[in-house]
């Protein structure tokens, strides 16, 4: 598809891609994460039947919460409530937004920590805030260098994946007061964890996401690798966990099965450094943790997701990043050319649904069709099936999704109808094809554009007999 009809809004996949493809640096540093990140994974899963069965039994956590997820959420509010987490819901960005305003302009905060959350991203909490004098200072530390730069997280789990050791020191050298030029990695990440520090002891309230929401018991899980998200949640004396509503599982049995997957699936690790399982803020007696906890749960558009069988399987997304890292398009382009909160193939079927087909209607064209993504995903989502149902509701008016028809075609559908019915009768097609015989042999004498495409192309020129004509010439009778 050419880069003009991937062009909407402003957001053009096909130019910024174009660029990344452009760029030796970027496609190098995607190169050597991604097959380390390949190759460390199958090692996690090198046991084909252990795989098959954990991933079994995964997807079935997922489906079974997806199947009662309105119960569930009810279940949950009512359980985080006696848990004493006060719950919000948001329809909308903009309301979570303003929930989460409103929370920090009741305790005058000004200072804000924030732990790795992907539905703040999508939120895009940071520059919010910010315009409303108040501090946000991500804790993660690949978020913690792309927000110095200025710039969207490139990979939902690994956000500097993009940047090399060397281009991390310069930055840190032009962003970090008094800080020193070293490419020493353990130098780089004690001169974050220094500046972190300070934020942590001085902030008025500490945001998180959710991986997990457990329904039974009101418990909100979060894992994570450096420690940073229990600072967030425990430090500050308000913690504001966000989450989209389809985080939430039936049972606590159901946790572990998903975090051994999750875990592997994302950092080729058998289980992160901090699993947190947060039940309720500071109780009396108790020397640690905030004392309000809040549970802002997000639908924007997810809801409209889950009202439709097939692409309800969206939302069994556990965030892990491994379609990602196994597909051909992001593995070359990187996060940046989706231009999205959440890159990748993911990306590519969330955010048409979220954000609307005339928006993010090229988004899912970034894709081969390989189904690389659906062998790998520990969920088992249908992602390519999506993917070709998303790029049909494109160009096909209807209200499953939102912008449906959007990039309809009125050339494209007469093209198309004429096909139809070429194929639908055996007169039509025999005059067809003898048409097509003689003019894709005459034409190039007269369209030098007709000509190179003919002396280039690896295909056989047309031939002057239609294929009915060829078969009856060698015994073999029409069907």
């Amino acid at each position: 598809m050419g880069e003009t009809a991937l062009k909407t809004n402003g957001i053009n996949f096909a130019k910024a891609s174009s660029a990344a493809l452009q760029d030796q640096q970027l496609r190098g540093n995607f190169r050597r994460a991604m097959d380390g990140l390949m190759s460390k994974r199958a090692v996690q899963f090198a046991d084909t039947a252990e795989w098959n069965g954990v991933r079994a039994l995964g997807a079935s956590v997922r489906l079974r919460a997806l199947s009662k997820l309105p119960e569930l959420l009810e279940k949950l509010e009512a359980n985080c409530t006696r848990n004493g987490i006060q719950v919000h819901w948001a329809a909308t960005t903009d309301e979570a937004n303003a929930i989460v305003l409103s929370i920090m302009q009741r305790v005058n905060a000004k200072l804000v920590v924030k732990g790795k959350s992907m539905v703040s991203e999508e939120m895009h909490l940071n520059a919010f805030l910010e315009k409303h004098g108040i501090e946000s200072l991500e804790s993660d530390l690949g978020e913690y260098i792309v927000q110095l730069d200025e710039a969207m997280p490139s990979h939902i789990i690994m956000p500097a994946i993009h940047m090399n050791t060397k281009q991390i020191a310069h930055l840190f050298k032009q962003k970090i007061k008094e800080a020193e030029y070293t490419e020493d990695v353990a130098q780089l990440t004690d001169l974050a964890r220094r500046v972190l520090r300070k934020k942590f002891a001085t902030a008025d309230v500490g945001i998180s996401g959710v991986n997990m929401a457990v329904a039974e018991t009101g418990t909100l899980c979060l894992v994570e690798n450096e420690g940073n998200g229990r600072m967030s949640t425990t430090v500050p004396p308000v913690h504001i966990a966000v989450m989209g509503l389809e985080k939430v599982v039936e049972k606590l049995e159901d946790v572990p099965p998903v975090i051994s997957l999750l875990t592997r699936s994302a950092t080729a690790q058998p289980i992160t450094t901090y699993v947190n399982m947060i039940s309720s803020p500071r109780k009396e007696g108790e020397k640690d943790g905030p004392n309000e906890i809040h549970l802002v749960i997000l639908d924007n558009g997810r809801s409209g997701i889950y009202a439709d069988e097939e692409l309800r399987n969206t939302l069994r997304c556990i965030r892990c990043g491994a379609c990602m890292n196994h597909c051909p398009v992001y593995t070359k382009v990187g996060g940046h050319a989706y231009q999205a909160p959440y890159p990748g193939p993911i990306g590519s079927i969330l955010m048409p649904q979220v954000e609307g087909l005339e928006k993010r209607g090229e988004l899912p064209h970034a894709c081969t069709m390989c189904n690389a993504c659906v062998e790998i995903c520990p969920v088992k989502i249908p992602i390519v099936e999506i993917m070709g149902r998303l790029r049909s509701e494109a160009v096909h008016p209807g209200d499953a999704v939102r912008g449906a028809g959007s990039h309809a075609s009125k050339a494209e559908a007469m093209v198309w109808k004429g096909w139809s019915m070429t194929y639908a009768s055996p007169l039509a097609y025999q005059f067809a094809t003898a048409l097509l015989a003689k003019l894709g042999n005459a034409a190039p004498a007269s369209l030098p554009l007709l000509k190179e495409w003919t002396n280039v192309r690896s295909k056989p020129r047309f031939a002057n007999r239609t294929l009915h004509a060829l078969a009856r010439e060698k015994g073999i009778p029409d069907v």
